[in-house]
């Protein structure tokens, strides 16, 4: 099944790690609130990025999503990895950790991407997913 929605950013808190320099390591601590295919209001995230320039690096993090997967109630967790440019664009791919699914979406498998674009606050996701 193929479902789709958006995300908005709620918070974010970013720290940076050891020195401020390119390379830089950072750490952000986000909520994002999903509309659409996936209702959550307050979904944690936690992101580890590293700046190679100003505008441009990658990131890897984990998303824990507590609400309503087309009409199914539960919770599971969300491995992330991304990339973002000079473009102003971050383009990232999920999947549910293994296991992770809980209530209605037990046994829950998938996979997803998004493209954000600076200044853009909904973000479109699309999510394709099987239970059992």
């Amino acid at each position: 099944m193929q479902t789709t929605g958006h995300f908005t950013v709620a918070r974010w808190d970013e720290s940076t790690i050891g020195a401020d320099e390119h390379p830089k390591l950072a750490h952000a601590s986000i909520t994002n609130t999903f509309t659409g295919g996936i209702e959550a209001p307050e979904v944690a995230c936690e992101y580890t990025l590293v700046y190679s320039g100003d505008l441009t690096g990658a990131f890897t993090g984990i998303q824990l999503v507590c609400g309503i997967l087309d009409g199914r109630a539960g919770a599971f967790a969300l491995q992330e990895r991304g990339h973002f440019g000079t473009d102003g664009k971050i383009r990232s791919t999920f999947e549910v950790v293994p296991g992770s699914g809980t209530g209605d979406l037990t046994g829950l498998r998938g996979t997803g991407e998004y493209t954000a674009e600076h200044g853009v606050p909904a973000v479109p996701f699309t999510f394709d997913y099987e239970l059992g």
